[in-house]
């Protein structure tokens, strides 16, 4: 036909595709239900006959690919009518056509814009659902800007166009979105893969039509296997927002048809791509079949009838032990040492009459005094801000570069160890407790003295023993006020080498043995290593593969630093194992170190409890997908969820990853006890109600309270990260603006959270916690100022002595004249 009359171009066509359609409907109309007259014609028509890019491969230009349309909905509406007038009695079935369209958003949200994304649909989808579904004719927009182009209806030959349809059958993401839709026709606008606001906009601009979503997927490399997991995450997408839009915008759709059932031809893409439920290996003689992953997965939602809700995923009520620790985080606590006014020796006169200033009088020096505490301004601010919380643990890490700037003892900055003396003193007086780490490392110099940083780091072995005498010095100096020790807080596997990784460890037990040894007995406190550990899962959930890559990952990023101290002492074997297995066929030549015998009992159980940091989860797959996100190192596939809520940074907020880490760390290292030491979302500083924090705070909490109640996680403490905007920007419980602090809603539901020690429902058992020996600040205030306790008892004693003698020696005199 094509070569006989030249396709669709040919008035032909139309009359012809009838007979074929009743010869089909003759054949095989008892067995049909669903007819779609054809598959997306606006395809066809462009790409067939205008820009030559798909077969026929015409290159006919704009006016040959509008007259092939026009055809092709003359043809359309013959065959509809056919079956209305002598086969749909009988057969009872429906019919329809498949339309492809996209879905635009406007770049800026003006009314221009917004037209121009309604004319970039009219051109797609419109061109042919509007004189199907609305009134015979082509969109208004494609009349105006095509006059001379577009043929034209009679108005016959629109009324019977009208209305043959008996459904809207849609094709989204299968072929044209992204691929085959021309720069010209977005009209300077953004392509999305929102299907849902596609959905609602046919609903509305079609007058609340049926729809069945005839095709619909994305799509795989081509050397993509079984775990299709990009693909089985995009289905997901896709049925989730179809599921929105009949749920919450009364959308009526009524099927859903996933594209494909096997792998094929890709037309322009011919085989880079695949889009099948079901593998198909082209290179063998009989194309054998593999069910993918996205089979087993679309077979269980099919089960399911959709995404009900789990029972594990539900919240539940309950309450967390006596002595919970509630706690917050900032990551280095705001440091202004400027000397208070009461601290200048110099004499002032006031110039009342002509300047109106204070002028200093030269030579003149009142008496100087020590520094108190009260002297720091910036101290009194941040308790205050803390004390509205409620909060009973305040984290922070010290500034090993400020406080020791040589990296030893010859130079001290005593004006700063003196700031975290009062800083932890004035925590105590308002029965907060905190929680101190000795280093965290930074972008810059990693937060290390220079001389220490330059010399290679944590490379270099002789940072071990300056980090001993470093704690030394902090125990000495802050020890009678904290209590709570980490070591290193968060040290990142990602930016240590392992020779680096192990010195960290030796360094991190040498301090624990430190204060075991001699601190512990006398300062009664408790250290360990906070480590960043966030769950990792496998992407596709019915892969063995995809589960083996997920457990490596876990000990590369948890159990490098986690097993040599709360395991065996020495390094998880599965790192040895991969590490020898890449070295082996020389892509790689890294080397994991091993301990003596001597160093693995040193670090082996240098713990109190295990700290942990835990922000979001992450799925990886075994098949290479995007090479952008694999590791070819752990030969690992980074996946993205697009259906998980995400904060403005992109980090997935999955609350149910926080349980599962803490059983894992359970199932590994046993009734540890464990802290969350850090647990925060970014956020978007525009939005007034905070809703993305409030929502991640509570349900991970709520997570944390399964994995104690349900789990028997030995769960003792929670932490929200972070303070402050200030030094955390968009993480914090407070804003800071114009030098001002304010807290955000998040704030007070974390409030409500630790002063009803998690989520009390009507069938919670009562707690009944001993009463804690609350700190006495008057106590506290003589014991931390000894020698001036003892000279008021020294005047005192001295006062009733005189006072006695006096009384005595008058009395004598007084006898002695009688």
């Amino acid at each position: 036909l094509q070569d006989s009359f030249g396709g669709w171009a040919s008035p032909v066509l139309p009359r012809l595709f009838r007979d074929y359609a009743e010869l089909c409907f003759r054949h095989f109309g008892g067995q049909v239900r669903y007819w779609l007259t054809m598959d997306n014609p606006y395809v066809v028509a462009w790409h067939g006959y205008g820009t030559g890019r798909l077969p026929p491969g015409v290159r006919g230009g704009p006016r040959l690919g509008y007259l092939a349309a026009h055809h092709l909905l003359q043809a359309h509406a013959k065959v509809w009518h056919l079956y209305n007038d002598h086969f749909r009695p009988a057969q009872r079935g429906k019919v329809s056509i498949a339309l492809s369209s996209h879905w635009i958003k406007p770049q800026r949200m003006t009314e221009k814009n917004i037209k121009e994304c309604q004319k970039s649909l009219d051109f797609v989808l419109g061109w042919f659902a509007k004189p199907i579904f609305i009134d015979g004719d082509y969109p208004e927009s494609m009349r105006c800007n095509l006059s001379s182009l577009l043929p034209g209806f009679s108005e016959a030959e629109k009324k019977y166009i009208k209305g043959t349809a008996d459904f809207f059958a849609l094709s989204f993401g299968a072929t044209l979105s992204f691929q085959l839709l021309d720069s010209h026709m977005k009209f300077q606008q953004l392509e999305s893969i929102s299907l849902r606001q596609l959905l609602y906009w046919i609903n509305i601009e079609y007058n609340n039509p049926q729809i069945f979503i005839v095709e619909n997927s994305w799509f795989v490399s081509g050397t993509t296997k079984k775990d299709d997991a990009k693909y089985i995450y995009y289905l997901k997408k896709f049925i989730m927002e179809t599921l929105k839009a009949i749920r919450y915008d009364g959308v009526n759709v009524f099927g859903y048809t996933v594209w494909s059932l096997l792998d094929g031809f890709e037309w322009h893409r011919g085989y880079s791509i695949r889009r099948g439920l079901f593998y198909v290996d082209f290179q063998s003689h009989d194309k054998k079949l593999m069910p993918k992953s996205s089979v087993l997965f679309y077979q269980k939602l099919i089960e399911k009838n959709g995404f009900p809700p789990l029972p594990e995923n539900q919240p539940i009520e309950g309450i967390f032990p006596c002595g919970f620790a509630w706690g917050i985080v900032d990551n280095y606590i705001q440091v202004d040492t400027t000397p208070a006014q009461f601290l200048d020796p110099s004499v002032y006169v006031w110039d009342v009459h002509q300047t109106k200033k204070l002028i200093k009088v030269d030579g003149v020096y009142a008496s100087k005094r020590k520094r108190h505490c009260v002297d720091f301004a910036a101290i009194r601010l941040q308790i205050s801000l803390l004390q509205e919380m409620h909060v009973t643990h305040f984290h922070f890490s010290l500034k090993w570069s400020l406080i020791l700037p040589l990296g030893n003892l010859s130079l001290i900055n005593h004006t700063l160890v003196h700031y975290y003396q009062c800083f932890a003193s004035e925590l105590l007086r308002v029965n907060i407790t905190p929680v101190v780490a000795l280093w965290q490392p930074m972008i810059e110099n990693q937060e290390l003295p220079v001389s220490l940083a330059k010399y290679g780091a944590w490379e270099n072995t002789e940072i071990v023993q300056a980090f001993v005498e470093y704690a030394r010095f902090c125990f000495t100096s802050l020890g009678d006020h904290v209590k709570f020790w980490i070591t290193m807080n968060e040290p990142s596997v990602k930016n240590l080498t392992y020779t680096a990784g192990h010195n960290l460890l030796k360094a991190h037990a040498k301090v624990w043995h430190l204060y075991d040894k001699e601190f512990r007995r006398s300062q009664k406190g408790k250290i360990s290593i906070a480590l960043q550990a966030d769950w990792v899962e496998p992407a596709c959930p019915f892969s063995r593969n995809d589960q083996e890559v997920a457990d490596r990952i876990l000990e590369f990023d948890i159990g490098w630093l986690a097993e040599p101290i709360f395991g065996n002492g020495d390094y998880p074997e599965v790192m040895r194992a991969w590490l020898h297995r890449i070295n082996s066929v020389d892509l790689y030549n890294f080397h994991l170190p091993y301990f003596s015998e001597d160093e693995k009992k040193l670090i082996q159980g240098s713990f109190d409890f295990f700290a942990l940091s835990h922000y979001t989860t992450t799925l990886v797959g075994s098949e290479k997908e995007d090479a952008v996100k694999y590791d070819h190192y752990l030969e690992v596939q980074m996946i993205n969820d697009i259906t998980w809520l995400h904060s403005p940074s992109r980090a997935a907020v999955v609350p149910w990853g926080l349980r599962k880490l803490l059983k894992w760390v359970k199932s590994k290292y046993g009734d540890v006890p464990v802290y969350v030491m850090a647990n925060g979302i970014d956020d978007d500083q525009n939005m007034v109600h905070d809703k993305l924090r409030v929502y991640y705070i509570k349900n991970y909490i709520n997570e944390a309270l399964k994995a104690y109640t349900l789990d028997d996680v030995n769960l003792q403490g929670y932490f929200v990260y972070s303070f402050n905007d200030k030094t955390a920007p968009k993480y914090g419980l407070y804003s800071y603006v114009a030098n001002q602090y304010e807290p955000k809603p998040s704030l007070k539901h974390y409030r409500e959270i630790i002063g009803n020690n998690g989520f009390p429902g009507p069938e919670t058992p009562e707690l009944l916690c001993p009463e804690e020996v609350a700190s006495c600040p008057e106590c506290h205030f003589f014991r931390t100022r000894k020698s001036l306790l003892a000279f008021i008892s020294f005047v005192f004693v001295a006062f009733i002595v005189t006072i006695f003698f006096i009384t005595y020696y008058s009395k004598r005199v007084e006898r002695r004249y009688k």
